[in-house]
Formats: C-alpha cells, sequence, structure tokens
C-alpha cells in the first residue's frame, strides 16, 4: 500500500540521518583534545546510535529488509573534515542538523513519548553553547551568559538611552531644518517639530513593546516545551543538564550528581534548565513591555524636543539659530556620553557628533529652501 511504503521510506531517511549524525559525533570526539568535550560528543553519537537502532526496529516492524546502514558520502565528508581540521568546523552544521530533526520529529507519531524530540533539541543547545567557545568547551563569557551573570545590563541601558535621544535629536532636528528651509513661519514650524516628536517617539515605543514583548512570548513558549519535556522524559533533562555541566570542565560523576540534584525538585529543576540550557532567567523574561516602551517614547521625545524649544517663544533666523545651537550642545552630551561605552575622547566624540548632527540639518535646510524657493515660484 503507498502509505506503507511511505512511512517505510520515511523511517529509512530517519535512520540514516541518525547514522549519520552518530558518524560525524564520532569524528569529533577523535579529534577533539579536551578528553571531557570529546566524550560529550561520544555521548551524543551513543544517542544517535540508539535513535538509528529505533528506526530500524520500526523497519523491521513494518516487514522491511533491513541492512548495515552505512554513512552517506556527505557525513563521511564532514568526518573527515572534523578529524583533519578539527571538531569545531562542523559544530555549526551539525547544530542545524539538530535542530531540524527535532522540528521533524514533531509531527511522527512513533517517537511520542519516546524523548527522541527532546534529544535532537537538547542536542541542538549543547551545540549552540559549544559552538560559541569553539575549541575550549563551555567557559569564559559563555559560561557567564548560562549562568545568567554578567549580563551587562547597565552598559545595554546606558546605550538604548544614548542612542533614544540621540535618534531624536537627530530626525527632529533634520525636521525642523527643512521645514525652516522652505518657510519661516514659526506656528508651521512648531506644529511640524511636535508632530514629528510625537509620531518618532510613538514609533519608537511601539517598536520596542514588539520586540521585547515577543521576546517574552518566546521565552515562555521555551520554558513550556521545557517544562513538558521535564514531566514526560526527566531522565533525558538529567542527562543533557549532566552533558552541560561535563561541557563546562566538571567531572563526570559530578556532573551526573549535580544535575540528579537539580532534577529531583521540579520548581529547581526548570528554573536551572532554563538558564543552563536556554540562557533564560525564568523571573524576568526579557524585561517589561510596557516599561520598554515607557522608556523608549520618553528618551526619543527628550531629544526631539530640543530643537522645537525655541520656536516656543522665537521666530524668523533667531529661532533658527537658537534651535541649531541648543542642538548642538545636545548632540555634544550625546556624542560624549557614547565615549562610556567606547572609552574614547569625550571631545572628539562630542565633537564628531556635532559635525554629523549639523551636516544632516543643513543639507535637509538645502533641501527645504530649494523647496521653498519652487513653491513660491
Amino acid at each position: 500500500m503507498p502509505g506503507e511504503h511511505d512511512d517505510i521510506a520515511r523511517y529509512r531517511r530517519n535512520r540514516q540521518d541518525e547514522v549519520d549524525s552518530a558518524t560525524v559525533y564520532e569524528a569529533m570526539a577523535d579529534a577533539e583534545s579536551q578528553p571531557q568535550l570529546a566524550d560529550v560528543y561520544r555521548r551524543l553519537a551513543a544517542t544517535e546510535r540508539e535513535h538509528a537502532a529505533f528506526w530500524a526496529e520500526r523497519l523491521r516492524e513494518a516487514g522491511a529488509t533491513v541492512t548495515e546502514a552505512a554513512p552517506s558520502w556527505r557525513a563521511r565528508v564532514l568526518a573527515w573534515l572534523a578529524r583533519r581540521f578539527g571538531a569545531t568546523l562542523v559544530v555549526a552544521t551539525m547544530r542545524a542538523g539538530e535542530a531540524t530533526g527535532g522540528d521533524g520529529y514533531t509531527a511522527q507519531p512513533e517517537v511520542e513519548g519516546t524523548g527522541m524530540v527532546a534529544d535532537e533539541r537538547s542536542h541542538d543547545r549543547l551545540l549552540a553553547a559549544i559552538e560559541t567557545a569553539p575549541g575550549r568547551g563551555v567557559e569564559g563569557s559563555v559560561l557567564a551568559r548560562l549562568e545568567g551573570r554578567h549580563r551587562a545590563a547597565s552598559g545595554n541601558a546606558l546605550r538604548a538611552a544614548v542612542l533614544g535621544a540621540n535618534d531624536g535629536l537627530v530626525s527632529n532636528l533634520s525636521l525642523v531644518m527643512g521645514v525652516a528651509g522652505a518657510a519661516l513661519d514659526a506656528t508651521v514650524i512648531l506644529v511640524t517639530g511636535l508632530a514629528g516628536l510625537l509620531a518618532g517617539a510613538g514609533s519608537m515605543a511601539m517598536g520596542e513593546w514588539l520586540s521585547v514583548q515577543s521576546s517574552r512570548e518566546l521565552y515562555q513558549r521555551q520554558l513550556g516545551i521545557e517544562a513538558a519535556e521535564l514531566a514526560e522524559v526527566p531522565e533525558e533533562e538529567r542527562r543533557e543538564l549532566a552533558l552541560i555541566y561535563e561541557a563546562k570542565g566538571l567531572p563526570p560523576e559530578q556532573a551526573a550528581t549535580l544535575a540528579e540534584r537539580l532534577v529531583a525538585d521540579d520548581a529547581t529543576a526548570l528554573d536551572t534548565l532554563a538558564r543552563e540550557e536556554l540562557g533564560i532567567d525564568p523571573e524576568e523574561l526579557g524585561g517589561s513591555a510596557w516599561e520598554a516602551a515607557g522608556t523608549s517614547f520618553l528618551l526619543f521625545a527628550l531629544g526631539a524636543i530640543v530643537p522645537v524649544l525655541p520656536f516656543f517663544a522665537l521666530s524668523g533666523l533667531v529661532a533658527v539659530g537658537t534651535s541649531l545651537l541648543l542642538s548642538a550642545l545636545g548632540l555634544f552630551v550625546v556624542g560624549a556620553g557614547i565615549t562610556v561605552l567606547t572609552g574614547r575622547s569625550a571631545l572628539y566624540s562630542g565633537a564628531r557628533q556635532v559635525g554629523i548632527g549639523l551636516v544632516a540639518a543643513l543639507l535637509t535646510y538645502g533641501v527645504g529652501s530649494l523647496i521653498g524657493v519652487t513653491l513660491v515660484g
């Protein structure tokens, strides 16, 4: 029957994929100079061999002939590359295969309750951590990320503040100067500047809200998947956690003991797995979307209001000149603020920021002047 033939063909493809993965992992283990990391690769290979045996059994149950499965030419090439140039060279390729394999298994009823989907996702996450620190196991900055430390939150907040204010200042200064070049009507410039402030700040706030909210929803989904895997296949999660700790440098016995203790309590296990495997802090989940949106709105508005302020009380070229002067001062402050992140000279960075902002403003002023002349003429 066509359905049975399709199933048999799918079983054969699955088995071949698992044999190929095991072949490459074994080559990676042979090439790896770190004994603990080499052992991790061997365990990944062993898991893939178990999966291959699972599909071989499905083939027998379907009445198909099961012969020895040799690795494909692609797997042979990857294995050769790993042995010749090191395991690092093929980590990214293997990770992509694990991600595809995990997604592919979710739609196959035969694997339900086997833990195979969890295995593939586990391999993907483990390879992601190894890939970030090639050839050294999981250490340094990667270890800090996995453990939820040294996230440089203050640096990111400062960067967001500086860039948000800069965006508002430069964009609204250019808008105001463009309108001023076309017509020196203070009321028109004031209304245009305030409209630009509200439109830009609203856009920034909405973009930030969507970004943070999307991240939160993604994290929540990942946590849900992790909780389900912990309930369905706790042994697989324990093994995965032990492998991660081994990749970090713990001896196998100590890693297994630590993983066993952590997985014994469901709440502690989910929190630990989220931090160690996913790099997620369950207490934060990316922060508050509304707080991020409000902050973005405020920072953009603070920058955007600077070139508009003179037009509340002044008009004509005096207002334009005052706007340029205040904006230049604001740009210098922004440029100097960036040096907290870059370590460059505050004077140099401030002057550079002033130059860039004023060039943009003068360009739009010139364009506005040409449009104004054309309209009048």
